[in-house]
């Protein structure tokens, strides 16, 4: 089992989880995106066990926030897509060498944003949503990134149903994650309880995050989501290159 963190690491790993969930709980995506690449510094056992876990609890508090705007019709088939997704991950992360794939799910991330910054509209369909769904579950699962699959099919709805159905997609699909992760031996105790000595600078984060939705719903919600997706690409890319 990994030593226990040092104050100052614990600090540091609490704010960037603070900083995470103020942007996700404004924009719908985002704790993973600030707090892995810190996370896996100070310990790369704290990558995605224990981000997975916190970013269950910061979806739940979000998805009842505006639970009223949840696309429950999507939501179905965006989880059928995550399930199968996990699956895929987990053979990979215990059978195979997951840097190829990683850039490949990376370059489609940045590759959808572009597609979507050029003005191409993708609806959620049942086929998109199973597509993007399992895209996150992949992600999700071995890098912690996720939310941008399936926050692109949603970029042109309001703020509030955008946030609300990629809440209640992350709540039922970081379940199953995180089983994944149980049954791969990748979330034990070291990683359960690392996850709860960070939850407070996500109730923090979450709490913060109040103070922007209103700037973000006049207007932003859909470039804030392509300039999150697309750091989240290459993040994923760079990461496996250096």
């Amino acid at each position: 089992m990994p030593e226990p963190l040092a104050p100052i690491e614990l600090l540091v790993a609490c704010a960037a989880m603070t900083i995470g969930a103020a942007l996700q709980g404004a924009v719908g995506i985002g704790l993973g995106l600030i707090a892995a690449p810190i996370l896996v510094l100070i310990a790369p056992s704290l990558v995605p066990g224990p981000i997975l876990f916190c970013g269950l609890v910061l979806t739940i508090l979000m998805s009842y926030r505006e639970r009223q705007a949840m696309d429950i019709s999507g939501l179905k088939w965006g989880v059928v897509g995550r399930l199968l997704g996990t699956l895929v991950a987990v053979v990979v992360l215990v059978n195979v060498p997951q840097k190829e794939m990683t850039l490949t799910f990376g370059a489609l991330v940045l590759f959808a944003v572009a597609l979507s910054a050029s003005g191409l509209r993708v609806n959620p369909t049942m086929w998109t949503l199973i597509s993007a769904g399992a895209l996150s579950g992949f992600m999700g699962t071995t890098s912690n990134l996720g939310g941008p699959p399936i926050a692109l099919l949603y970029q042109n709805a309001s703020g509030a149903r955008l946030r609300a159905t990629i809440s209640g997609f992350f709540v039922l699909g970081t379940i199953i994650s995180l089983l994944a992760l149980v049954a791969a031996g990748r979330f034990g105790r070291y990683e359960f309880w690392s996850a709860l000595a960070f939850l407070p600078g996500v109730l923090i984060g979450f709490i913060l995050s109040a103070r922007t939705l209103p700037l973000l719903d006049r207007g932003y919600t859909r470039a804030a989501i392509l300039a999150v997706s697309a750091v989240s690409g290459a993040i994923v890319i760079l990461r496996e290159l250096l």
